[in-house]
């Protein structure tokens, strides 16, 4: 069995946090770090940290530690953020402009490139010198063009259509922003995005510790 199938999703989801951390520590000048180091800035525990580096061979030394330059360079390129994408998105409503406008995209790589809705007041003008296409072009637009990833944004009525008409077109990746979760076949990666998830979380620990008072 290939070994990235036997690594966990938990694992994968840290990865972008201890990119994020290492590149905060160069942003400082600080070239050399420890897991005990990484565990007071990301809140994981040094083991778990340490055992997670190992799916990929370790990088540390023994006494010294992490090279925070290649360290951070060897996550890059374990969950992509070494190479560019190009971007479209399916619903320009709050959060679709959110992400459009979202310069943190652009400084690591993704490109908006194109962006669709079916709202006749939004279809024309533009977001970011983007002009809003009308979502009945997009088979048309990705006949034409090559596109990485595709983000849908549109209400759960009609996102999994909308899906079927990306997979169909080629798209294989898709973050879903719609709140319902949308399916596809293997080759396609799919990440179903549900922000009051994370909101939930957050009021469990609030509550939890309002009780603990």
């Amino acid at each position: 069995m290939d070994k990235d199938k036997r690594i966990s999703n938990a694992v994968i989801r840290r990865l972008p946090k201890y990119y994020r951390y290492l590149k905060e520590l160069l942003r400082n000048e600080i070239y050399r770090t420890s897991s005990n180091e990484l565990s007071n800035m990301t809140g994981f525990s040094a083991s778990q940290i340490r055992q997670d580096l190992n799916n990929f061979g370790g990088f540390g030394q023994q006494g010294f530690g992490y090279d925070v330059f290649n360290l951070s360079n060897e996550i890059g390129k374990i969950i992509g953020a070494d190479k560019n994408y190009k971007i479209m998105i399916v619903g320009a409503g709050n959060i679709g402009q959110a992400i459009a406008n979202y310069t943190g995209f652009y400084e690591n790589g993704y490109e908006v490139i194109a962006i669709f809705d079916n709202n006749p007041s939004l279809v024309g003008s533009t977001i970011k010198d983007i002009t809003i296409k009308d979502i009945a072009d997009v088979e048309a637009y990705l006949s034409e063009n090559f596109v990485n990833i595709a983000v849908i944004c549109t209400p759960k009525s009609v996102s999994q259509a909308i899906a079927d008409v990306l997979i169909k077109c080629g798209i294989k990746a898709i973050w879903n922003f719609a709140p319902s979760d949308i399916k596809g076949p293997d080759d396609v990666s799919i990440e179903n995005v549900h922000l009051n998830e994370s909101l939930f979380s957050l009021t469990y620990h609030y509550n939890k510790r309002e009780r603990e008072k």
